[in-house]
């Protein structure tokens, strides 16, 4: 079982009551047809979150497909997308007994009233709770110290100061191996570790995952690089409904090449369950 006994317990905002849902919430304006207006809580350098708009685009999903949860999602950000009102088209693909699939694409208007795609996401959906108990792998849980021994946003220098809203959205506690970049001493290690939660104490489900395995500094900052690291593609999957608690989320990089890098993420429920994995491809400023 995971250490994390000595975790904080915040007064907890439930399920469908907390900042995440309504700032995720969509209203149906016509099947297939949602409305909403993104929140500026969930940006960094003024680009909305990546992990926060798969979020967005899967309950919209959740809405239009038959059944609940994401299985996998495959997402491409086009073209960066800010806060404020924005519409999602639906498609459903196909539908079966065990899986369906639809499409969803994100628009918003730019500066001259036009209207541009800013993410298009394929997904599949499932239902977690009917999911055979068998398990058989080799992955194990990240080695993170007990989360006293972890460094949040408060316990230091905060590089991201005042150029991360969503910061304030989260309960991160990063790895001390992982924060070498927080005070001009990255590692050099494409790597990044961290007990992750939201900060209205809202226990995880299947949507807050997709904003999960995106919510971590990237590790380009460990690699020593800085600036905005926009993602290209981001593919992740859902394989268990995450039991009450902290999770624990792992991300590695192996290889940057031609101003691009891909991080591969696990996450981790407070019962030792790998509950999601990424890929992402993401590009990166060299200096």
């Amino acid at each position: 079982m995971a250490e994390a006994a000595s975790a904080p317990s915040p007064s907890r905002a439930v399920t469908g009551d907390s900042e995440f849902d309504r700032d995720t919430a969509v209203v149906r304006r016509e099947p297939g047809v949602y409305d909403i207006d993104l929140s500026a809580g969930w940006t960094i350098l003024g680009a909305v979150n990546g992990g926060y708009l798969l979020a967005v685009l899967g309950r919209a999903l959740g809405d239009a497909l038959p059944h609940p949860d994401p299985f996998t999602v495959s997402a491409h950000y086009l073209t960066a997308s800010r806060p404020g009102r924005a519409v999602i088209r639906t498609e459903t693909v196909r539908t079966g007994r065990t899986l369906s699939t639809g499409q969803a694409s994100l628009f918003q208007c730019d500066d001259e009233g036009n209207e541009v795609e800013r993410i298009r996401v394929l997904a599949s959906y499932g239902d977690l709770a009917g999911l055979p108990d068998d398990v058989r792998t080799t992955a194990k849980p990240p080695a993170i110290p007990p989360y006293e021994q972890c460094f949040g946003p408060a316990d230091g220098p905060d590089p991201l100061k005042g150029v991360s809203a969503i910061t304030d959205r989260l309960l991160l506690k990063l790895d001390p191996a992982t924060v070498g970049w927080a005070i001009g001493q990255p590692s050099g290690k494409g790597e990044m570790r961290a007990w992750f939660g939201l900060a209205d104490g809202r226990d995880a489900d299947p949507l807050s995952l997709l904003l999960a395995v995106d919510a971590l500094p990237p590790t380009a900052f460990e690699m020593g690089l800085k600036g905005w690291v926009p993602t290209v593609e981001l593919t992740t999957h859902i394989r268990h409904r995450p039991a009450p608690g902290p999770l624990r989320v792992a991300i590695t990089t192996r290889n940057l090449a031609g101003g691009f890098l891909e991080e591969d993420a696990e996450v981790w429920d407070s019962e030792d369950r790998l509950v999601a994995q990424s890929r992402q491809l993401a590009r990166v400023r060299l200096a």
